[in-house]
């Protein structure tokens, strides 16, 4: 633990400070209006909270940023948080990439996708849809009734004719001149970004409007698209309007936290309308103070989003000096003000509590219900096995390579049924020759040699990814470094389980609660040490002398190396093994880089 800081030394400013352990990682990023002032009241005297009490007991050394404004020191924060993540910063985490429609409002000719990324890139982002199928709902009927484009062609109005999409009336068709004109496409853009905003009070007249014009045209047909177009944007608006809020947009926020584990609920209404709703789960967070969770957590959030409401309704009182530098700090993200509050009645009010009880539900489902079934496929297990006592925690190894090439050995671990992400290793293994037995053999040797070296608890059960030579292989290590634990094989072709002592597998049944656990164990293995293993493999495509083949990008680098091992087998391959392998232009270029390399002696 550092010593407790000469507090006149810091200034009586607004801005950052920065708790460092002895290593220099920062431990924990804090704002304040007076940075002098907010460190005195971490070593006053008096109680102080277990998470605040556990960091003075780790840091060493702290340091500090000094800002113009509060708010100023606000962004500082977020941005800190966001890059070194530190551990005692209360962290915005997401289980789910869930999907967005981008619309790329930034190009000419706007185009509509599905995209998971959201980036900021001056387009358009609508989302998250959540469950994800209403995404790909969403994207059949901005295609059906205002027909932008999906496609990445360049619009330059010179194709002789529209692709099929043209003639399924899913698209305006700019691609070929005499279609659509500029105006016409900007028009239905516009009415897109209305349609996914939500803004159906603004769309409706402008399609009714298009409607009648149609008609007086005479152009019947168009007017019947407009009329349909009309009829279903008002039956959204009616089953979306769950109970206006005076029809403005408003973020809302609820929590529920029970067993030290938090859940965050959030609304997006939109023009009155609940549009959709977004989770966030926190396990083993325990007690925070309300003003620190939420003034940590609303610049996380609106840091990553595009849209930015005109309110924000938090379920906790908040001292108002807290809520001051946010509402700045989102004033300014928006250009226009956004105010945070707590309602106490009336609508707004009763909107935080259904979002509060949507976090109660989420809060049974992610961490009761998962628990449950958690408990409940380990004691499957522990009966299945014969073993002494429920499986709390199970590690499983995996090994990973091409050809015997940067071979990596995955090690994840499971408690309670569910993956500890936080405790997976991956082992490097160097050897010239492939060797599944021996590599699984050196990564248990060295996984649970430094456990015990450093008093780590051990796995109630080991799970190897394989048959009777891979567990033999485990459990031939364990002996040799005097460590025994119960382990078990699974075969992938029968999903059959091979335990020391017995000649016969145990085969259970598919729907069998302890074997699913197994399975999604070895597969998460798999996934992990492929991670690893593609990773190196980039590193080596980069670092390759093939990377320097005129005309060879990365991935016909990766197959080549795939197919002949090394660049030695690629030097050594005929023309006619290269041309097989990747295609005869590829083997020429090749072959030129070969004819050159030979000429220059090297």
């Amino acid at each position: 633990m550092g010593l407790p800081p000469d507090l006149s030394a810091y200034p009586d400013q607004p801005g950052i400070y920065l708790y460092r352990d002895a290593k220099g990682k920062i431990l924990y990023v804090g704002k304040a209006r007076s940075i002098r002032k907010r460190l005195a009241s971490y070593f006053a005297a008096g109680p102080k909270h277990p998470k605040t009490e556990a960091l003075l007991a780790e840091f060493e050394t702290i340091d500090t940023v000094v800002a113009n404004t509060e708010s100023e020191a606000l962004a500082l924060e977020n941005a800190f948080i966001k890059k070194h993540r530190p551990r005692y910063n209360i962290l915005l985490r997401d289980d789910k990439t869930y999907p967005y429609i981008k619309v790329t409002t930034g190009e000419e000719w706007p185009r509509a996708h599905v995209t998971r990324r959201v980036l900021k890139d001056g387009h358009s982002y609508f989302g998250p849809f959540l469950p994800a199928r209403t995404c790909r709902g969403a994207m059949k009927m901005v295609q059906r009734m205002f027909q932008i484009r999906t496609c990445r062609i360049e619009i330059d109005g010179k194709l002789p004719r529209p692709c099929l999409y043209y003639d399924m009336h899913a698209c305006l068709g700019p691609c070929v001149a005499s279609l659509t004109t500029k105006g016409a496409y900007d028009d239905a853009v516009r009415d897109v970004l209305l349609f996914l905003s939500g803004r159906n009070e603004e769309l409706a007249p402008r399609l009714r409007a298009k409607m009648e014009a149609a008609a007086e045209a005479e152009g019947f047909e168009m007017a019947a698209a407009y009329r349909d177009c009309l009829r279903t944007v008002e039956e959204l608006a009616q089953k979306q309007r769950v109970q206006s809020l005076a029809g403005e947009d408003v973020d809302v926020f609820g929590d529920f936290a029970d067993g030290g584990n938090l859940a965050v609920s959030v609304l997006h209404v939109r023009g009155g309308a609940v549009l959709d709703t977004r989770e966030f789960f926190w396990e083993g967070i325990g007690d925070v103070e309300p003003d620190e969770f939420w003034v940590a957590l609303l610049p996380q959030y609106y840091d990553a989003t595009t849209f930015l409401p005109k309110e924000v309704h938090l379920p906790d009182e908040v001292p108002e000096e807290a809520l001051a530098p946010i509402e700045e700090w989102l004033s300014e993200r928006r250009g226009s003000k956004v105010a945070v509050r707590t309602p106490k009645r009336g609508a707004a009010f009763e909107r935080v509590r259904i979002a509060r009880d949507n976090a109660r539900t989420s809060h049974v489902r992610r961490f009761r219900t998962v628990r449950e079934a958690g408990e409940k496929a380990t004691l499957a297990l522990a009966k299945a096995l014969d073993l002494d006592h429920r499986p709390s925690r199970i590690e499983c190894f995996d090994i990973s390579h091409l050809q015997g090439s940067e071979t990596y050995a995955s090690c994840v671990v499971f408690v309670d049924g569910r993956p500890a992400k936080g405790e997976y290793r991956a082992f490097r293994i160097d050897r010239p020759v492939p060797d599944d037995f021996a590599s699984i053999a050196e990564a248990v040797t060295r996984r649970y040699e430094r456990r015990r070296a450093e008093g780590e608890a051990f796995p109630d059960l080991l799970v190897i990814d394989g048959g009777k030579g891979q567990l033999s292989a485990a459990l031939g290590a364990l002996d040799r470094i005097g460590v025994e634990l119960p382990a078990v094989g699974l075969a992938k072709r029968e999903e059959e389980l091979f335990v020391p002592g017995r000649s016969l597998p145990i085969v259970l049944p598919r729907r069998h609660a302890g074997l699913k656990l197994l399975q999604r164990a070895r597969d998460e293995a798999h996934r992990f040490g492929l991670r690893h293993h593609r990773k190196a493999r980039s590193r080596r495509t980069l670092e390759s002398p093939l990377a320097a083949v005129p005309g060879l990008g990365p991935t016909s680098v990766r197959r080549l190396l795939s197919v002949f091992g090394n660049e030695e087998g690629v030097l050594a391959a005929t023309p006619e093994a290269l041309a097989a392998a990747a295609g005869k232009t590829i083997a020429a270029r090749v072959g030129r880089w070969k004819a050159s390399r030979e000429d220059t002696g090297r």
